[in-house]
Protein backbone atom coordinates (compact mmCIF):
# COMPACT_ATOMS: atom_id res chain seq x y z
CA UNK A 1 0.00 0.00 0.00
CA UNK A 2 2.63 2.53 1.23
CA UNK A 3 4.37 1.82 -2.06
CA UNK A 4 1.03 1.81 -4.27
CA UNK A 5 0.75 5.37 -2.80
CA UNK A 6 4.16 7.05 -3.28
CA UNK A 7 4.29 5.81 -6.43
CA UNK A 8 0.69 7.55 -7.62
CA UNK A 9 2.64 10.70 -5.79
CA UNK A 10 5.34 10.74 -8.02
CA UNK A 11 4.09 9.96 -11.14
CA UNK A 12 0.96 12.47 -10.55
CA UNK A 13 3.71 14.89 -9.26
CA UNK A 14 2.19 15.50 -6.23
CA UNK A 15 4.92 13.98 -4.57
CA UNK A 16 6.95 16.80 -1.95
CA UNK A 17 10.98 16.51 -2.58
CA UNK A 18 13.49 17.76 -0.39
CA UNK A 19 16.86 18.11 -1.11
CA UNK A 20 19.84 18.22 1.54
CA UNK A 21 22.56 20.56 1.03
CA UNK A 22 22.50 23.01 -1.54
CA UNK A 23 25.97 23.01 -2.75
CA UNK A 24 27.18 22.02 -6.52
CA UNK A 25 24.84 19.16 -6.66
CA UNK A 26 21.76 19.91 -4.69
CA UNK A 27 20.97 23.20 -6.06
CA UNK A 28 21.35 22.03 -9.64
CA UNK A 29 18.92 18.96 -8.88
CA UNK A 30 16.52 21.14 -7.10
CA UNK A 31 16.22 23.30 -10.18
CA UNK A 32 15.60 20.77 -12.33
CA UNK A 33 12.87 18.87 -10.01
CA UNK A 34 11.18 22.52 -10.16
CA UNK A 35 11.42 22.13 -13.86
CA UNK A 36 9.86 19.15 -13.80
CA UNK A 37 6.71 20.26 -12.20
CA UNK A 38 7.71 19.27 -8.64
CA UNK A 39 7.30 21.33 -5.01
CA UNK A 40 10.95 21.79 -3.81
CA UNK A 41 12.49 22.35 0.07
CA UNK A 42 15.67 22.77 0.16
CA UNK A 43 17.50 21.74 3.05
CA UNK A 44 20.76 22.87 4.80
CA UNK A 45 22.29 24.11 7.44
CA UNK A 46 24.26 27.43 5.97
CA UNK A 47 22.04 30.24 6.86
CA UNK A 48 23.55 32.54 4.09
CA UNK A 49 23.08 30.22 1.54
CA UNK A 50 19.40 29.76 2.15
CA UNK A 51 18.98 33.03 2.90
CA UNK A 52 20.63 33.90 -0.57
CA UNK A 53 18.34 31.43 -1.98
CA UNK A 54 14.78 32.78 -1.08
CA UNK A 55 16.50 36.31 -1.73
CA UNK A 56 16.50 34.99 -5.30
CA UNK A 57 20.59 35.02 -5.47
CA UNK A 58 22.41 32.39 -6.63
CA UNK A 59 25.35 31.36 -5.30
CA UNK A 60 26.35 28.69 -8.39
CA UNK A 61 27.96 29.31 -11.58
CA UNK A 62 25.67 26.85 -13.47
CA UNK A 63 22.66 28.43 -11.79
CA UNK A 64 21.22 31.61 -13.52
CA UNK A 65 19.34 33.93 -10.84
CA UNK A 66 16.58 34.27 -13.26
CA UNK A 67 16.35 30.10 -12.62
CA UNK A 68 16.16 30.71 -8.77
CA UNK A 69 13.94 33.68 -8.46
CA UNK A 70 11.28 31.56 -11.33
CA UNK A 71 11.25 28.77 -8.96
CA UNK A 72 10.37 31.46 -6.15
CA UNK A 73 7.96 33.26 -7.76
CA UNK A 74 6.21 29.70 -9.38
CA UNK A 75 6.07 28.57 -5.01
CA UNK A 76 7.37 25.80 -5.94
CA UNK A 77 10.50 25.81 -4.20
CA UNK A 78 11.86 26.96 -0.87
CA UNK A 79 14.97 26.91 0.97
CA UNK A 80 15.06 26.26 4.88
CA UNK A 81 17.70 25.52 7.68
CA UNK A 82 15.09 23.43 9.90
CA UNK A 83 15.09 19.92 9.29
CA UNK A 84 11.27 19.22 10.73
CA UNK A 85 10.22 20.00 7.18
CA UNK A 86 11.30 16.13 7.02
CA UNK A 87 8.48 15.44 8.46
CA UNK A 88 5.85 16.57 5.63
CA UNK A 89 7.83 15.13 2.67
CA UNK A 90 7.71 11.92 0.54
CA UNK A 91 11.20 12.01 -0.99
CA UNK A 92 14.38 13.12 -0.19
CA UNK A 93 17.56 13.55 -2.05
CA UNK A 94 20.95 13.50 0.43
CA UNK A 95 23.32 15.78 -1.54
CA UNK A 96 25.85 16.71 1.50
CA UNK A 97 29.73 16.70 1.37
CA UNK A 98 32.23 13.60 1.98
CA UNK A 99 35.30 15.16 2.46
CA UNK A 100 38.66 13.89 3.42
CA UNK A 101 39.97 13.92 7.04
CA UNK A 102 43.53 15.28 7.80
CA UNK A 103 44.60 11.37 7.49
CA UNK A 104 43.71 11.10 4.32
CA UNK A 105 40.69 8.93 5.27
CA UNK A 106 36.12 9.17 4.59
CA UNK A 107 34.86 12.04 6.74
CA UNK A 108 31.52 11.33 6.97
CA UNK A 109 29.99 13.11 9.85
CA UNK A 110 27.53 15.28 7.41
CA UNK A 111 25.94 11.91 6.41
CA UNK A 112 25.86 10.80 10.28
CA UNK A 113 24.28 14.20 11.02
CA UNK A 114 21.71 13.52 8.17
CA UNK A 115 20.89 10.18 9.01
CA UNK A 116 19.95 11.53 12.83
CA UNK A 117 17.85 13.86 11.38
CA UNK A 118 15.82 11.46 8.89
CA UNK A 119 15.49 9.17 11.83
CA UNK A 120 13.98 12.08 13.97
CA UNK A 121 11.71 13.75 11.96
CA UNK A 122 10.96 10.53 9.26
CA UNK A 123 6.74 10.38 9.26
CA UNK A 124 5.42 9.70 5.75
CA UNK A 125 6.92 6.52 3.74
CA UNK A 126 9.75 8.03 2.50
CA UNK A 127 11.60 7.25 -0.58
CA UNK A 128 15.71 8.66 0.12
CA UNK A 129 18.35 8.66 -2.31
CA UNK A 130 21.95 9.20 -1.16
CA UNK A 131 23.58 11.09 -4.14
CA UNK A 132 26.70 11.96 -2.37
CA UNK A 133 29.95 10.07 -2.70
CA UNK A 134 30.85 7.55 -0.47
CA UNK A 135 32.60 4.21 -0.24
CA UNK A 136 30.72 0.85 -1.03
CA UNK A 137 28.51 -0.49 1.55
CA UNK A 138 27.69 3.01 3.37
CA UNK A 139 23.61 3.02 1.76
CA UNK A 140 23.24 0.23 2.97
CA UNK A 141 25.53 -0.21 6.13
CA UNK A 142 25.58 3.61 7.71
CA UNK A 143 21.41 4.43 6.53
CA UNK A 144 19.65 1.27 6.35
CA UNK A 145 21.00 -0.42 9.60
CA UNK A 146 20.88 3.24 11.37
CA UNK A 147 17.03 3.40 10.43
CA UNK A 148 16.62 -0.17 11.34
CA UNK A 149 18.11 0.02 15.29
CA UNK A 150 15.70 3.03 15.68
CA UNK A 151 12.68 1.02 14.39
CA UNK A 152 12.14 2.37 10.59
CA UNK A 153 11.82 -0.60 8.24
CA UNK A 154 12.64 -1.06 4.38
CA UNK A 155 9.48 -1.12 1.96
CA UNK A 156 7.37 0.36 5.06
CA UNK A 157 8.72 3.35 6.57
CA UNK A 158 11.30 4.00 3.76
CA UNK A 159 12.59 3.01 0.19
CA UNK A 160 16.34 3.62 0.14
CA UNK A 161 18.65 4.25 -3.30
CA UNK A 162 22.14 4.93 -3.70
CA UNK A 163 22.30 7.31 -7.05
CA UNK A 164 25.97 8.77 -7.39
CA UNK A 165 26.03 12.35 -8.69
CA UNK A 166 28.19 12.90 -11.54
CA UNK A 167 27.84 16.75 -11.83
CA UNK A 168 30.58 18.57 -13.78
CA UNK A 169 30.63 22.39 -13.14
CA UNK A 170 30.65 24.45 -16.04
CA UNK A 171 30.00 21.77 -18.26
CA UNK A 172 27.49 23.36 -20.66
CA UNK A 173 26.98 20.05 -22.79
CA UNK A 174 26.54 17.53 -20.17
CA UNK A 175 24.50 18.73 -17.09
CA UNK A 176 22.75 17.39 -14.49
CA UNK A 177 19.01 16.75 -17.32
CA UNK A 178 21.22 15.40 -19.67
CA UNK A 179 23.75 13.10 -17.39
CA UNK A 180 22.39 9.51 -17.34
CA UNK A 181 21.64 8.34 -13.63
CA UNK A 182 22.60 5.54 -12.06
CA UNK A 183 20.59 3.98 -9.26
CA UNK A 184 21.23 0.97 -7.21
CA UNK A 185 17.91 0.57 -4.74
CA UNK A 186 18.35 -1.66 -1.87
CA UNK A 187 14.86 -3.16 -2.85
CA UNK A 188 13.49 -3.83 -5.79
CA UNK A 189 10.49 -1.65 -4.62
CA UNK A 190 13.30 1.34 -3.67
CA UNK A 191 14.63 0.75 -7.84
CA UNK A 192 11.20 0.97 -8.90
CA UNK A 193 10.27 4.04 -6.92
CA UNK A 194 13.60 5.92 -8.06
CA UNK A 195 13.19 5.50 -11.29
CA UNK A 196 9.77 6.64 -11.61
CA UNK A 197 10.81 9.89 -10.16
CA UNK A 198 14.00 10.31 -12.02
CA UNK A 199 12.24 9.41 -15.48
CA UNK A 200 9.99 12.38 -14.91
CA UNK A 201 12.85 14.77 -14.09
CA UNK A 202 15.99 13.71 -16.05
CA UNK A 203 16.96 12.17 -19.57
CA UNK A 204 18.44 8.77 -18.75
CA UNK A 205 17.82 6.24 -16.05
CA UNK A 206 20.54 3.09 -15.74
CA UNK A 207 19.73 0.72 -13.16
CA UNK A 208 21.94 -1.28 -11.52
CA UNK A 209 21.27 -4.36 -8.63
CA UNK A 210 22.31 -2.95 -5.78
CA UNK A 211 23.56 0.46 -3.60
CA UNK A 212 27.14 -1.11 -3.90
CA UNK A 213 27.22 -1.22 -7.60
CA UNK A 214 26.14 2.17 -7.93
CA UNK A 215 28.75 3.40 -5.12
CA UNK A 216 31.77 1.55 -6.56
CA UNK A 217 30.38 3.16 -10.38
CA UNK A 218 31.18 6.45 -9.21
CA UNK A 219 34.63 5.78 -7.66
CA UNK A 220 35.60 3.61 -10.65
CA UNK A 221 34.80 6.11 -12.99
CA UNK A 222 36.68 8.98 -10.70
CA UNK A 223 39.75 7.01 -9.90
CA UNK A 224 40.14 6.05 -13.85
CA UNK A 225 40.77 9.43 -14.29
CA UNK A 226 43.00 10.13 -11.74
CA UNK A 227 45.04 6.85 -12.37
CA UNK A 228 45.07 8.47 -15.99
CA UNK A 229 46.10 11.91 -15.02
CA UNK A 230 48.84 10.32 -13.08
CA UNK A 231 50.24 8.51 -15.87
CA UNK A 232 50.21 11.43 -18.57
CA UNK A 233 51.36 13.40 -15.30
CA UNK A 234 54.61 11.40 -15.15
CA UNK A 235 54.69 10.73 -19.19
CA UNK A 236 55.58 14.83 -19.23
CA UNK A 237 58.42 14.84 -16.95
CA UNK A 238 59.68 11.13 -19.02
CA UNK A 239 59.57 13.21 -21.98
CA UNK A 240 60.88 16.50 -20.76
CA UNK A 241 63.81 14.51 -19.32
CA UNK A 242 64.14 12.95 -22.93
CA UNK A 243 64.02 16.67 -24.77
CA UNK A 244 60.57 15.04 -26.40
CA UNK A 245 57.49 17.67 -26.39
CA UNK A 246 54.85 15.19 -24.68
CA UNK A 247 51.47 17.90 -26.16
CA UNK A 248 52.72 16.81 -29.34
CA UNK A 249 53.13 13.05 -28.64
CA UNK A 250 49.59 12.80 -26.87
CA UNK A 251 48.07 14.66 -30.13
CA UNK A 252 49.68 12.22 -32.67
CA UNK A 253 48.38 9.19 -30.27
CA UNK A 254 45.03 11.15 -30.30
CA UNK A 255 44.71 10.58 -33.95
CA UNK A 256 44.16 6.90 -33.56
CA UNK A 257 39.99 6.34 -33.90
CA UNK A 258 40.48 3.25 -31.11
CA UNK A 259 42.13 2.07 -28.20
CA UNK A 260 43.54 5.59 -26.78
CA UNK A 261 41.56 8.57 -24.91
CA UNK A 262 43.73 11.78 -24.52
CA UNK A 263 44.21 13.37 -21.24
CA UNK A 264 46.43 15.81 -20.78
CA UNK A 265 49.45 17.02 -17.86
CA UNK A 266 49.03 20.12 -15.32
CA UNK A 267 49.40 21.48 -11.91
CA UNK A 268 47.76 18.30 -10.11
CA UNK A 269 43.98 17.31 -9.40
CA UNK A 270 41.55 19.63 -7.89
CA UNK A 271 37.72 19.53 -7.47
CA UNK A 272 34.88 17.66 -5.86
CA UNK A 273 36.00 14.17 -6.85
CA UNK A 274 39.44 13.48 -8.03
CA UNK A 275 41.15 13.89 -5.03
CA UNK A 276 38.78 12.44 -2.62
CA UNK A 277 37.08 9.35 -4.37
CA UNK A 278 40.06 7.55 -5.40
CA UNK A 279 41.17 7.59 -1.28
CA UNK A 280 37.29 6.57 -0.52
CA UNK A 281 37.93 3.06 -2.29
CA UNK A 282 41.61 2.56 -0.91
CA UNK A 283 40.27 3.48 2.54
CA UNK A 284 37.45 0.54 1.62
CA UNK A 285 39.70 -1.55 0.17
CA UNK A 286 42.25 -1.87 2.97
CA UNK A 287 38.88 -2.59 5.42
CA UNK A 288 38.76 -5.67 3.49
CA UNK A 289 42.44 -6.75 3.51
CA UNK A 290 43.06 -5.20 -0.19
CA UNK A 291 46.19 -2.49 -0.77
CA UNK A 292 45.19 -0.79 -4.41
CA UNK A 293 48.77 0.13 -5.86
CA UNK A 294 47.20 2.13 -8.54
CA UNK A 295 45.71 4.35 -6.37
CA UNK A 296 48.47 4.87 -4.10
CA UNK A 297 50.86 5.59 -6.94
CA UNK A 298 48.94 8.20 -9.09
CA UNK A 299 47.88 9.92 -5.31
CA UNK A 300 51.47 9.85 -4.70
CA UNK A 301 52.02 11.62 -8.66
CA UNK A 302 49.40 13.93 -8.74
CA UNK A 303 49.95 15.22 -5.06
CA UNK A 304 53.57 16.12 -6.00
CA UNK A 305 53.03 17.59 -9.15
CA UNK A 306 52.03 20.96 -7.36
CA UNK A 307 56.11 20.53 -6.10
CA UNK A 308 57.24 19.78 -9.47
CA UNK A 309 55.30 23.37 -10.78
CA UNK A 310 57.17 25.74 -8.17
CA UNK A 311 60.70 23.49 -9.37
CA UNK A 312 60.00 24.43 -13.13
CA UNK A 313 59.19 27.86 -11.54
CA UNK A 314 62.55 28.39 -10.07
CA UNK A 315 64.78 26.83 -12.95
CA UNK A 316 63.06 29.45 -15.08
CA UNK A 317 63.82 31.72 -12.40
CA UNK A 318 67.40 30.55 -12.40
CA UNK A 319 68.02 30.72 -15.90
CA UNK A 320 66.95 34.93 -15.88
CA UNK A 321 69.58 34.50 -12.65
CA UNK A 322 66.83 35.68 -10.60
CA UNK A 323 66.52 33.55 -6.80
CA UNK A 324 62.45 32.32 -6.23
CA UNK A 325 63.08 33.75 -3.06
CA UNK A 326 62.04 37.78 -3.22
CA UNK A 327 60.99 37.01 -6.91
CA UNK A 328 57.40 39.02 -7.54
CA UNK A 329 55.55 35.81 -9.28
CA UNK A 330 51.74 36.47 -10.26
CA UNK A 331 49.61 33.13 -10.73
CA UNK A 332 46.98 32.91 -12.84
CA UNK A 333 44.11 30.77 -12.42
CA UNK A 334 43.32 29.25 -9.11
CA UNK A 335 40.26 27.64 -9.89
CA UNK A 336 40.58 24.10 -10.43
CA UNK A 337 39.19 24.08 -13.77
CA UNK A 338 38.55 26.15 -16.75
CA UNK A 339 35.97 28.73 -16.62
CA UNK A 340 34.28 28.02 -13.21
CA UNK A 341 34.78 29.83 -9.90
CA UNK A 342 35.01 26.91 -7.72
CA UNK A 343 38.70 26.68 -6.16
CA UNK A 344 38.07 23.58 -3.72
CA UNK A 345 41.14 21.32 -3.80
CA UNK A 346 42.97 23.22 -6.10
CA UNK A 347 46.41 22.50 -6.90
CA UNK A 348 47.07 26.27 -7.70
CA UNK A 349 46.39 26.45 -4.15
CA UNK A 350 49.05 24.34 -3.33
CA UNK A 351 51.42 26.11 -5.77
CA UNK A 352 50.30 29.05 -4.29
CA UNK A 353 51.40 27.89 -0.22
CA UNK A 354 54.84 26.32 -1.42
CA UNK A 355 56.03 29.70 -3.30
CA UNK A 356 54.71 31.62 0.16
CA UNK A 357 56.57 29.24 2.42
CA UNK A 358 59.98 29.57 0.00
CA UNK A 359 59.99 33.53 0.54
CA UNK A 360 58.30 34.79 -3.45
CA UNK A 361 56.10 37.67 -3.39
CA UNK A 362 52.93 36.63 -4.97
CA UNK A 363 49.97 38.28 -6.64
CA UNK A 364 47.30 35.98 -7.84
CA UNK A 365 44.63 36.46 -10.95
CA UNK A 366 41.63 35.01 -12.04
CA UNK A 367 38.43 36.44 -13.58
CA UNK A 368 36.44 34.02 -11.64
CA UNK A 369 37.20 33.90 -8.13
CA UNK A 370 37.20 36.88 -5.65
CA UNK A 371 39.58 34.92 -3.26
CA UNK A 372 40.44 31.95 -1.15
CA UNK A 373 42.10 31.14 2.16
CA UNK A 374 45.88 30.09 2.41
CA UNK A 375 46.92 27.02 4.17
CA UNK A 376 47.13 29.19 7.62
CA UNK A 377 43.65 30.79 7.05
CA UNK A 378 44.76 34.09 6.30
CA UNK A 379 42.16 35.43 3.01
CA UNK A 380 44.38 36.03 -0.05
CA UNK A 381 42.11 38.49 -2.49
CA UNK A 382 42.70 38.02 -6.15
CA UNK A 383 42.77 40.45 -8.58
CA UNK A 384 39.30 39.96 -10.57
CA UNK A 385 40.22 40.49 -14.15
CA UNK A 386 41.37 39.45 -17.46
CA UNK A 387 44.75 40.74 -17.96
CA UNK A 388 46.78 43.50 -15.87
CA UNK A 389 50.25 44.80 -16.14
CA UNK A 390 52.12 41.71 -16.01
CA UNK A 391 55.80 43.70 -16.61
CA UNK A 392 55.97 44.44 -13.05
CA UNK A 393 56.11 40.64 -12.15
CA UNK A 394 59.92 38.32 -12.38
CA UNK A 395 57.67 35.75 -13.85
CA UNK A 396 53.59 34.82 -14.78
CA UNK A 397 52.53 31.42 -14.10
CA UNK A 398 49.75 29.96 -15.83
CA UNK A 399 47.98 27.97 -13.67
CA UNK A 400 43.94 27.34 -15.06
CA UNK A 401 43.12 28.38 -18.46
CA UNK A 402 40.07 30.64 -18.67
CA UNK A 403 38.71 31.25 -22.28
CA UNK A 404 37.87 35.22 -21.30
CA UNK A 405 41.29 35.65 -20.50
CA UNK A 406 43.79 37.87 -22.87
CA UNK A 407 46.84 35.61 -23.11
CA UNK A 408 47.78 37.56 -25.76
CA UNK A 409 48.35 40.38 -23.97
CA UNK A 410 49.90 37.70 -20.98
CA UNK A 411 52.72 37.05 -23.69
CA UNK A 412 52.85 40.69 -24.74
CA UNK A 413 54.22 42.46 -21.59
CA UNK A 414 54.73 39.42 -19.67
CA UNK A 415 59.08 38.87 -19.08
CA UNK A 416 58.84 34.84 -18.57
CA UNK A 417 55.73 32.97 -18.14
CA UNK A 418 55.73 28.75 -17.06
CA UNK A 419 52.58 27.98 -19.42
CA UNK A 420 51.12 24.77 -16.72
CA UNK A 421 48.04 24.65 -19.56
CA UNK A 422 49.87 24.61 -22.66
CA UNK A 423 48.29 27.63 -24.00
CA UNK A 424 51.19 28.89 -26.27
CA UNK A 425 50.93 25.45 -28.29
CA UNK A 426 53.40 27.00 -31.59
CA UNK A 427 55.21 29.68 -29.97
CA UNK A 428 59.01 29.76 -30.67
CA UNK A 429 59.32 32.56 -27.91
CA UNK A 430 62.28 31.66 -25.24
CA UNK A 431 60.25 33.43 -22.50
CA UNK A 432 58.05 30.67 -22.52
CA UNK A 433 58.96 27.70 -20.28
CA UNK A 434 56.32 24.54 -20.09
CA UNK A 435 55.77 20.89 -18.23
CA UNK A 436 56.76 18.30 -20.44
CA UNK A 437 59.51 19.17 -23.09
CA UNK A 438 59.33 21.52 -26.14
CA UNK A 439 58.76 25.09 -25.91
Amino acid sequence: MELDNLQKKIQEKKAKVGIIGLGYVGLPLAMEFVAAGYKVFGIDVNEEKVDSLNNGKSYIMDIPEKTVRHALNSNFFNATTDFSILAKLDVVCVCVPTPLNENQEPDISYMVYTVEKLEQYMNNPLLILLESTTYPGTTRELFAHSFEKSGKYVDKDYFLCFSPERVDPGNEKFQTRTIPKVIGGLTPASSRLAKDLYSMVLEEVVLVNSPETAEMSKLLENTFRSINIAFVNEMALMCERMGIDVWETIDAAATKPFGFMPFYPGPGVGGHCIPLDPMYLHWKGKQNKFFNKFIEISQEINMNMPYRVVDKIQDALNAKKKPLKNAKIILVGVAYKSNINDVRESPALDVYNILKERGSLLTVLDPFVPSFFDSHGEQVHVIQSETCDFSIYDCTVILTKHNQMSYQNLLDDSHLIVDMCHIYKNSKSDKIHKIGGGR
